[in-house]
């Protein structure tokens, strides 16, 4: 039932005898204004009375209408007291809810505001998390985006803030305190953190299912500023390098151990800050998810001709290439196997397997119409740094494929957030030395022992896409092919 009455039910009845009293009485009052008429007309001064009659029904209808407005202006007054002048003549009747919701629609001056990313953790209480919130909104704090992630003892609660920008981190960290907060942590953020977290992991299980060497840049774009370490199952030398992490991981604290699907074990830490049982679930999921998928690369390719007529072809490669590149291994003389190994040339082979595998890095590799691979790039994810490391067999040398492929490997590294690449080479590699000036970005040199580091720092450079083949090779023609 509702209490909403139809305009019909409203309606009252109609009946054929109210038509008929009001026609008879229509009527009555003809014949008898009829009859006054005829008498006062057939009187001596019957003109004259019916003349007054009209000018005396004339004033009573306009008093009436007088008397009515006045009435009406009347109940329409403000009761007294409620405007008065005062000594400025200024009238002081208090706005009306319209006045006052326009002040309040009125445009403020814009605050100069920051983003902050705070985490905090606050006892699993009702009313404490609205205690929060309330001394951010005094502080003038709007909170954008909120995850709460449950602790045995506590919840630890997960902002991110926009702020005045005169509010400091010791400030915000000290209200948060007082209204209950414990372990608080704020870091600067940027726009890319407004993106929500459903959102953000989709897109980080994206790329990892189609590419296997997405998976450690994933789980440092999950877990915030972490470093990740690929411990392999065995060494170089076949020798254990210690237990395994079980199928389930395993959470300690600031460290989370992750069984990698192509052996060994994915150790993350984060000193700063403890996992969360919810961050450790997201990040096994990736894992577990990497491991279903098994080996994948991006399908594309770029197939280049060089100055002298010879095409060749520019792709991704791994683990199912180690037979390819130890056979360019073998046709490449002594000094070019130490110039990129720095060691005995004997061990060279040892290194391939870790090298094209995604865990460590990403592989570019340059094969011939014959399909043989003559050059080999490695951009290698080194804790919190990132390594180059080239590799052009002596036959394809001086014809600006170690030049493309380093530009290549920087623009990976570009794109997936490094600040920083850097090469480690002998100080009479002096192609190397070249292809990193090449790149036209500030550089770091460090020499020790004939040993030359150069650093070539990428937060000074803007973000781009891969860089184009035809920037590196001189007169070459380029087309992109799908395998």
């Amino acid at each position: 039932m509702t209490d909403v009455t139809s305009s019909k039910s409203t309606r009252r009845p109609h009946h054929w005898r109210h038509d008929l009293i009001e026609l008879a009485a229509l009527f009555t009052a003809v014949v008898v204004a009829d009859t006054i008429a005829k008498t006062i007309a057939k009187g001596p001064d019957g003109h004259y009375l019916l003349v007054f009659s009209a000018i005396a029904l004339a004033a009573t209808a306009a008093f009436h209408t007088w008397w009515a407005r006045r009435g009406s202006h009347a109940s329409h007054a403000p009761p007294p007291g409620a405007t008065s002048g005062d000594s400025g003549g200024r009238s002081t009747t208090a706005p009306s809810a319209d006045d006052r919701a326009g002040a309040e629609d009125a445009p403020r001056p814009p605050v100069e505001t920051v983003l902050w990313r705070m985490r905090t953790t606050v006892e699993d209480t009702p009313g404490s998390l609205a205690a929060l919130c309330t001394v951010l909104a005094r502080l003038g704090v709007d909170i954008l985006t909120l995850q709460t992630h449950p602790l045995a003892r506590g919840t630890v609660d997960e902002f991110l803030l926009r702020a005045p920008a005169d509010l400091s981190a010791q400030d915000l960290a000290r209200e948060t305190a007082a209204a209950g907060g414990r372990d608080t942590w704020t870091e600067r953020a940027d726009a890319h953190d407004l993106v929500d977290t459903p959102t953000r992991v989709l897109g980080l299980a994206t790329r990892t299912a189609l590419d296997a060497a997405e998976l450690p840049l994933a789980l440092r774009q999950l877990l915030g500023r972490c470093t990740l370490h690929s411990v392999p199952a065995l060494s170089l030398t076949g020798r254990p390098l210690g237990e395994q992490a079980p199928v389930e991981g395993v959470l300690e604290e600031t460290v989370m151990r992750l069984r990698d699907p192509n052996g060994g074990t994915l150790i993350v830490e984060r000193p700063y800050l403890p996992f969360t049982p919810t961050e450790f679930a997201r990040a096994r999921a990736l894992v577990e998810l990497d491991a279903r998928l098994g080996p994948r690369l991006p399908r594309s390719q770029d197939v280049l001709t060089l100055p002298e007529g010879n095409e060749i072809t520019v792709r991704r490669a791994d683990q199912r290439d180690l037979r390819a590149a130890r056979a360019m291994h073998d046709r490449c003389s002594a000094r070019t196997l130490g110039l990129r190994y720095h060691g005995p040339v004997g061990d060279a082979d040892r290194y391939l397997d870790h090298l094209l595998s995604p865990r460590f890095g990403r592989t570019l590799a340059v094969q011939t119409t014959s399909g043989r691979l003559v050059a080999l790039g490695h951009l290698l994810w080194d804790g919190d740094e990132t390594e180059v490391a080239l590799m052009v067999e002596d036959d394809w040398q001086r014809r600006g494929i170690g030049s493309e492929l380093l530009g290549r490997l920087v623009a990976m590294a570009e794109e997936a957030g490094c600040e920083s690449v850097y090469a480690v080479t002998q100080a009479s590699n002096t192609g190397m030395v070249a292809a990193m000036r090449a790149l036209q970005l500030p550089l770091d040199y460090q020499i020790e022992e004939g040993t030359l580091v150069i650093t070539a720092r990428l937060a000074a450079a803007p973000r781009q896409s891969p860089r184009s083949p035809s920037r590196s090779l001189p007169h070459e023609e380029v087309r992109r092919a799908e395998r």
